[in-house]
């Protein structure tokens, strides 16, 4: 009879100590889902910041700069394709099309030296490179916590406690063009 209970406690150890680690995975689990969903937050907060300053340097570059349409039209396709998208996903691709369309319009106002020189428009490139600055930093930190829940996610044994409690793994923040992110628009003094 003690070897019955002896293994009825062995097996009630055990199931105990895996309902403990399930609940502590699916913790750990929601704690990181948690900082993700705040540094994709933090992101859109960044996006929306570049987004008020956009509307501002157009203006200035269109008051120099009219004969340039086709930098427009591109710049306002990609301001319009940047505030629609929503998933990481469809932001990653709207922001390879603004960092082109910035590209495009910045090569437009350096035909115009009164442009360069004109102090907000100085002061708007000023202020877009630290946004970018910001941007960068806060997909830096967004992918960083995807790798790690994404990581956590598929290991085993955790894999055995977030498939069943359906935590997916999340998309990266990535841009295509890395080497148009990797300097922010220049300032030229």
């Amino acid at each position: 009879m003690l070897e019955v209970w002896i293994a009825v406690g062995a097996v009630l150890l055990i199931v105990i100590a895996i309902a403990v680690y399930a609940v502590a995975t699916s913790r750990s689990l929601k704690r990181l889902q948690a900082r993700v969903d705040a540094a994709w937050t933090d992101i859109t907060a960044q996006l929306v910041a570049r987004e008020e300053l956009l509307p501002q340097l157009e203006s200035s570059v269109r008051t120099f700069a009219t004969h340039e349409d086709k930098a427009f039209a591109a710049f306002d396709e990609a301001r319009q394709a940047s505030s629609q998208a929503e998933t990481p996903e469809e932001v990653s691709a709207a922001e390879n099309r603004v960092q082109g369309a910035l590209r495009g319009l910045f090569a437009a106002a350096e035909a115009y030296p009164q442009l360069q020189a004109s102090r907000e428009f100085l002061q708007l490139q000023s202020d877009l490179v630290d946004v970018e600055n910001r941007i960068q930093a806060s997909r830096r930190f967004y992918n960083g916590g995807v790798r790690e829940y994404n990581t956590k996610v598929k290991v085993f044994p955790n894999n055995l406690v977030a498939g069943p409690l359906h935590y997916e793994q999340r998309s990266f923040f990535e841009v295509a063009d890395r080497a148009a992110i990797s300097q922010p628009p220049r300032v030229q003094f």
